[in-house]
């Protein structure tokens, strides 16, 4: 237990700690943040390594009631789901800071405050076992994230930061009335409370495990927290505030964006949509999987004319999600695996890419591939970062992208659900795309002759660009390797959470049209 609150709250002390550090010491503010989120996770290394992967359920609960009468207390504890997010975060929460010291110049006690508190409110939703508790964590990460793009982001900053908080608020909302209503049913309806209402996230899925929620009701119920989930994603059509965020966001701000701040949105889906609603879950996945395979493709097919490194990058986002969301609701074991593996892998690869291009944008000040070209020879260690990368982004085997691409596209192939190889063969179709417009850049930035003079003198990466790199590619080929090390933390939980809701789906009624064929092809359970 003190594991999980230290790797929980040693974020929020150095916000603490770092607000009384005088503004004019710039070195202990870095210093100190970075003290504190390195420490963070030396922690969470140890919490990783007491992680029970062959328990299904919660491990290192906490509970503190902390308003009575409304069930709501201090909720907490990690499972197969949770715990490799809760690495990336205390992985990439580091990496960020230390890729801070060149690119941010002003209001510099400010920042490194923001991003450590930033980093304990992400965590935060990780762990969080009560949905009030949920809901405030996941409202305070709009905070931070709002003054990062706001006051450190480029030219259009205040309209991207604006269009980020008024995205994700509004969702935010819906999700808040649904969390409200189904409080106050299994509170009242079912539990009895004495108040009429709880808010413990564990009791209300063994409750709605075997009490079902009206499905006229339970429809609206799961569209209001999917709506939220899938502006966070971001899931088509709701993407568009996500290129504006990156673009505008200074470089660490869209590689915290990118390496996890979306992954709030796919966890929610499986956390919350799939495991409580698993009639509307079912009922809605082709509905959702042909949302994540447009998502994929068109993503794609604007990235591939972007000129503008970053926005490139940042539309490949859109793209790469939708594999996660597709493979979520294929709701298969290979498919689940694969998607929260694709999680890790594009906060590890696209996070790269985008500390890559802030590198290129310290030297150059431009992101317009125009501006470059033949960059391999004044920066050749720098090329070679770059092209594992790309590569690991573009999926290729014996890197991490790869594996969650495969294990999702092959989890939509073999679902009951979706019934149909069209998901897999146009999901498909984004991996090749993904070559063609990351290879095209790649050309246009690294390789061709110098067309600006200026290029000729570029300084390669130095020591502390060094240090933020080879951990990250580490764990790029680690994964491409080997993945069954982290595939392993979350298979149980996963084939828990698939078998139940097959099992319990099929011992009652379902209202749902694609369930028909699940009762006699349930397989891949086993």
């Amino acid at each position: 237990m003190e594991l999980l609150l230290s790797t929980l709250f040693l974020p929020l002390l150095g916000f603490i700690f770092l607000l009384f550090i005088n503004r004019e010491k710039v070195s202990y503010l870095k210093f100190f943040s970075l003290l504190f989120s390195i420490g963070t996770f030396v922690v969470s290394i140890f919490l990783f390594l007491k992680f029970d992967f062959n328990n299904p359920n919660f491990q290192f609960k906490i509970e503190q009631i902390w308003i009575p009468i409304l069930d709501a207390g201090f909720r907490v504890g990690i499972d197969g789901v949770s715990i490799l997010l809760v690495m990336l975060t205390t992985f990439i929460s580091p990496i960020t800071i230390l890729s801070s010291f060149s690119s941010i110049e002003t209001r510099q006690k400010e920042y490194y405050s923001l991003i450590l508190l930033l980093q304990f409110a992400m965590t935060g939703v990780f762990v969080a076992l009560d949905t009030f508790l949920f809901y405030i964590f996941w409202e305070l990460v709009l905070i931070p994230m709002y003054f990062i793009i706001g006051l450190w982001g480029s030219k259009n900053r205040i309209y991207a930061a604006v269009k980020f908080f008024i995205y994700t608020v509004v969702g935010s909302l819906f999700m808040l009335v649904a969390i409200i209503w189904l409080g106050i049913y299994v509170g009242s309806n079912i539990l009895q409370t004495p108040y009429g209402f709880t808010s413990n996230l564990i009791l209300i899925r063994e409750v709605l495990a075997v009490n079902s929620i009206p499905f006229t009701v339970e429809k609206w119920l799961f569209l209001a927290f999917a709506l939220s989930f899938c502006i966070k994603v971001p899931l088509f059509p709701l993407h568009t505030w996500l290129p504006d965020a990156h673009t505008e966001a200074p470089t660490p701000g869209s590689v915290i964006l990118a390496g996890i701040l979306l992954k709030l949105g796919t966890y929610g889906l499986i956390r919350f949509n799939v495991e409580l609603f698993t009639n509307s879950a079912i009922f809605y996945a082709p509905f959702f999987s042909i949302l994540a395979v447009i998502g994929i493709i068109y993503g794609a097919l604007v990235s591939a004319v972007q000129t503008d490194v970053k926005r490139l990058v940042a539309f490949s986002s859109v793209s790469h999600l939708g594999f996660v969301v597709l493979g979520i609701f294929s709701m298969t074991v290979e498919g689940m695996q694969g998607a929260i593996i694709q999680m890790v892998n594009h906060g590890l690869s696209t996070g790269m890419l985008f500390l890559a291009v802030g590198i290129l944008y310290e030297r150059r000040h431009t992101r317009e591939m125009a501006e470059y070209g033949g960059i391999a020879r004044p920066m050749p260690a720098f090329s070679v970062f770059f092209a594992l990368a790309m590569l690991a982004s573009v999926g290729l085997p014996g890197l991490n992208g790869f594996v969650g691409e495969f294990l999702t596209l092959l989890g939509a192939f073999k679902s009951p659900i979706l019934n149909s190889w069209l998901y897999t063969i146009f999901a498909a179709t984004g991996v090749i795309f993904a070559a063609v417009y990351l290879l095209t850049m790649f050309q246009k930035v690294v390789f061709g002759p110098i067309t600006n003079p200026v290029n000729k003198n570029l300084k390669d990466i130095n020591f502390r660009e060094w240090s933020y790199l080879v951990p990250i590619v580490i764990f790029i080929v680690w994964i491409g390797v080997y993945p069954k090390f982290f595939l392993n933390y979350s298979e149980k939980t996963v084939k828990s959470i698939i078998n139940k809701t097959y099992e319990l789906k099929i011992a009652k009624p379902n209202p749902s049209p694609y369930f028909k064929d699940i009762s006699v092809t349930n397989s891949f359970t086993k």
